[in-house]
């Protein structure tokens, strides 16, 4: 029995035969009891490999048991940190995910902000040129693509040369600077929030990536768009990576009253056919990676075939991996508590405050008054506000000086070398002292996550360029899980307060945000004086 020539529905015995290369291979499985299913591997069209603090190789052990077979990456995170060298690391062959990249077209993210590397107009037409290079990246500087800045439109000219296509992320652009955009050749777009904005761009044509990650949950508001669309994570946490990756975004789709097939071909067949990856169908000529589930309501994997061979059954990986080395990136020397400072000689001072709001990567502006003491401007963790801070750790100058409410935080302090898209050092607290030790942490580990309460310190190191780790997916799930524990026992209120902080210096992602240069309205894509209201 065959559905929608893209899933075979098993009775009592289906073979599967699938040709690729100058082989057939043939997968048969019998179930005379239950009745089962054999899918196309499933697709991630759009993740963020070093979101999940995991090195490729840890991170094929825990994707493909759960029917991943392929994934489209924009390793601009890495690239942002060790540049070339970095994207290099990421498409190492240890293990066997198939790992597609999309060449960084926003390193950095913007002129705004201190990072370690530049990825201009030669090496992304050099990356482009990559046989698994499938794509131009998500093109951030929105703003650029609108102004026709001259880098930004050299780089969209190579990949319209290369003819691969180009992935968008402009949140909350509408009417005719989204005409503009879309205009550019960008094809899609993973920064929807609500049902209005993910229709428009549909409506322009733009194939709408319906992001359900760690931070950002837009399914529910998304899913029922009319137009093309994919089911994609874009960043994720190893814990929840060990709960489910696609397949868990299939019983979501589903369970929202998405249809089993249609939900499928956002997984399989759509993003294969806009990359044009050899994966995607059960037909003659495409790779033969497949996946065997007991139902079309759960997605729970019985086995997984990568190239007609079994990678994993019973939700247990059956493959080796190698380790590769990379180096850290770390040019920063410790600081002392007068580096966190906010000098004022007044006794009341108003300031802007980046306001988190739960679930979502947006942020809005507010403006309090905060006293001052000692020629300080003070934090007031009653209310909620808090120091917000941004180190720049590739050249050691700059510390980006704010303040944050949305956290929840009572009694300690959060720092984080996963900072989006510079990866310097973000860190959020109830008072300098907190902060400094936090800060000073990552620092000694050469990147990681730290949470400092009171007199006690909780770490997880993330060696691999500030990022990830090479520890199995379980250990760092666990320690992870640990140190979310910890910033909720210090009064962190909000489901992800290492993601949510770490996007708090992402400047190509309304409103306002802070780079270790300063406090940044991302609406007028400049930066603002962090002491005053605002203008207008």
């Amino acid at each position: 029995m065959n559905l929608e020539g893209n899933i075979l529905c098993e009775d009592e015995i289906v073979s599967a035969k699938i040709e690729f290369g100058k082989k057939i291979k043939t997968i048969t499985k019998t179930g005379k009891k239950n009745k089962r299913f054999i899918l196309p591997g499933f697709i991630d069209a759009h993740i963020h490999l070093e979101s999940t603090m995991l090195s490729p190789r840890r991170f094929a052990e825990a994707a493909i048991p759960h029917g991943t077979t392929t994934i489209v990456t924009d390793p601009h995170e890495i690239a942002n940190v060790l540049g070339m060298q970095g994207i290099r690391f990421i498409m190492k062959k240890s293990h066997p995910l198939k790992i597609f990249i999309t060449a960084p077209s926003c390193v950095p993210a913007t002129p705004f902000e201190t990072s370690g590397a530049r990825l201009g107009i030669k090496e992304v037409k050099e990356i482009l040129g990559w046989k698994r290079c499938v794509a131009l990246g998500e093109m951030m500087n929105y703003p650029g693509v609108i102004a026709g800045d001259h880098v930004v439109w050299g780089k969209i000219r190579a990949a319209r040369r290369a003819r691969k296509p180009i992935d968008g992320h402009a949140p909350l652009v509408s009417g005719e600077d989204l005409l503009k955009y879309v205009g550019a050749g960008i094809s899609t777009d993973h920064e929807c929030t609500t049902f209005e904005e993910a229709q428009e761009k549909s409506s322009f044509g733009m194939t709408i990536m319906v992001r359900e990650g760690s931070a950002s949950h837009n399914m529910e508001s998304l899913i029922g768009i009319q137009g093309k669309k994919f089911l994609v994570s874009d960043d994720l946490h190893p814990g929840d990576l060990r709960r489910g990756h696609i397949d868990a975004l299939l019983r979501r789709a589903v369970s929202l009253g998405c249809d089993p097939v249609e939900a499928v071909r956002m997984v399989t067949e759509y993003p294969a056919s806009h990359y044009n990856l050899s994966c995607g169908k059960i037909e003659e000529g495409y790779d033969a990676d497949l996946v065997v589930i007991d139902n079309l309501q759960e997605f729970h994997t019985s086995s997984v075939f990568i190239n007609g061979r079994e990678e994993a059954h019973a939700m247990h990986p059956l493959f080796k991996t190698r380790r590769v080395k990379v180096k850290s990136s770390f040019h920063v020397a410790e600081k002392m508590p007068d580096d966190f400072v906010i000098p004022s000689s007044k006794k009341k001072e108003t300031v802007k405050v980046i306001r988190i709001i739960e679930n979502q990567i947006v942020t809005e502006a507010d403006v309090a008054e905060l006293r001052c003491a000692n020629g300080e401007i003070i934090p007031d963790p009653l209310r909620d506000i808090l120091f917000l801070f941004v180190v720049d750790r590739h050249k050691g100058k700059n510390v980006g000086k704010g303040f944050v409410t949305g956290i929840g935080l009572k009694d300690g302090a959060l720092a984080s070398s996963v900072a989006h898209d510079s990866h310097n050092i973000v860190a959020a607290g109830t008072s300098k002292e907190y902060v400094c030790r936090a800060v000073n942490t990552v620092i000694r580990m050469k990147g990681g996550l730290v949470c400092v309460m009171r007199k006690k310190i909780y770490a997880l190191p993330l060696p691999i360029a500030g990022l990830m780790s090479d520890e199995p997916a379980s250990r760092v799930a666990r320690e992870n899980e640990g140190i979310q524990n910890a910033a909720r026992t210090a009064g962190a209120e909000i489901p992800s307060p290492f993601m949510t902080l770490s996007f708090l210096s992402l400047l190509v992602v309304p409103r306002l945000k802070l780079s270790d240069r300063g406090l940044f309205d991302v609406e007028r894509f400049h930066f603002c004086p962090l002491v005053g209201a605002f203008d207008g």
